[in-house]
């Protein structure tokens, strides 16, 4: 088309989908010296982590549509220049309530995690797509584990406020990157698809849609599971110190950067169904296998966490091929289908962590974390073998058709 220019650098992408995880965890080690500096309760900072997540599932579900309509390079522009100019005023507040209405306009920064999926949508056919997600999700795997790291050392150095003026300097950047390197890609509008073709009612309505929507949200609850239930099984049941919590605890996303680097490899080679079976195969074998070995009375800590190692492998494999299923149903809806997918992802993730937290409090028992990470994880898997089944009748009735 001549009104889009060359697809971003993938530099560009891999910093748009890692800018919004960095800005969820970084500040976690700050939360007490916030509340302290601020003369606040902890339970209300506590809202920088918790209510940011529930803002940032609205805003999934507002900047996906808004952006298939207007394009993405407007959105990515002022999503990120709000959040630029929300972290300034996060390191500037005197107060908790100052300080918690410019957090919530830093979830702005999803913008780059949902729209990176859409652009790729926009750039690459077939297994490209796959492939790239793939590999934009190794970045995404790297932010969690080096937030936390950058956020401790910045807090303890020079305080609290230059974890956001990194954040600030961090938009800055992103701007301009954005601003040079970003064309519109987006799909222009016709006369001729503004009905159905645009319809999100369609997108909606559509069966595969929704299997490939609802593995790709009960594939990312299991880590969100394994989040809320981690730490505690740590520390009552094997006694591992604060000192060594972060090294097993971060097995998981190990796990998920060895699968999405897989996934990216055999992108080429095989359908993006059969791996997302594959991923949800291996997430269920591994955690059957750590059942196994807590009824058998033979857990260790690294032969526990070991097992929840498959399960961020799963993940790693799966996404890369339920989320691009999930943009492929409607191509000129792509960023409805990842923002969509997003809120839902983030919504059932919340829920299931929240009952994880009730259920390990009540039995500390090693097996109850395994069993409702296995659940989420099977759950994936139904849904993976239905998008499977789905993909090859279309195909079937697409080639009689013909």
């Amino acid at each position: 088309m001549s009104t889009r220019r060359s697809p971003p650098a993938l530099t560009t992408l891999y910093l748009l989908a890692a800018i919004s995880p960095l800005t969820l965890n970084m500040i976690v080690p700050s939360l007490a010296n916030i509340a302290q500096d601020l003369r606040a309760d902890y339970a209300l900072i506590s809202l920088a982590f918790g209510g940011y997540l529930a803002v940032t599932a609205l805003v999934e579900l507002a900047v996906g549509p808004l952006s298939d309509r207007i394009g993405r390079r407007p959105v990515l522009l002022v999503a990120i220049a709000v959040f630029t100019a929300a972290s300034i005023g996060c390191a500037s507040a005197q107060s908790a309530e100052a300080f918690l209405a410019f957090r919530m306009l830093q979830a702005g920064a999803i913008s780059g995690y949902v729209l990176s999926f859409a652009i790729v949508r926009d750039t690459r056919d077939g297994p490209d797509v796959v492939a790239l997600l793939g590999r934009i999700g190794m970045a995404m795997a790297l932010a969690p584990m080096l937030g936390p790291t950058i956020g401790s050392l910045f807090d303890t150095l020079f305080g609290w406020r230059t974890v956001f003026l990194l954040y600030t300097c961090l938009g800055l950047g992103l701007v301009c990157v954005l601003w040079f390197d970003l064309g519109e890609t987006a799909p222009e509008r016709s006369s001729t698809d503004d009905g159905a073709e645009r319809s999100v009612c369609a997108l909606l309505r559509a069966p595969l849609f929704w299997c490939y929507a609802l593995c790709t949200a009960t594939s990312v609850s299991v880590f969100y599971i394994f989040l809320a239930g981690a730490p505690l099984i740590a520390s009552a049941v094997f006694g591992i110190t604060t000192a060594t919590l972060g090294l097993f605890i971060g097995s998981i996303t190990v796990g998920f950067f060895v699968g999405s680097f897989l996934a990216s490899h055999l992108a080429a080679r095989y359908p993006g169904t059969t791996v997302m079976l594959l991923g949800r195969g291996v997430a269920c074998a591994g955690l059957l296998i750590g059942c196994a070995i807590v009824a058998l009375g033979a857990a260790t800590p690294l032969l526990y966490f070991g097992a929840t190692v498959f399960a961020g492998l799963g993940n790693g494999l799966t996404l890369p091929g339920s989320n691009a299923g999930a943009m492929a149903i409607r191509p000129k809806l792509a960023g409805s289908a990842a923002g969509i997918m997003g809120a839902m992802t983030l919504a059932g993730g919340a829920a299931l962590a929240t009952l994880t937290g009730l259920a390990i409090t009540r039995y500390t028992a090693p097996e109850v974390l395994l069993i409702l990470m296995l659940s989420s994880a099977g759950a994936g898997l139904m849904f993976a073998a239905l998008a499977a089944w789905l993909e090859r009748h279309r195909t079937t009735s697409g080639t009689a058709r013909s």
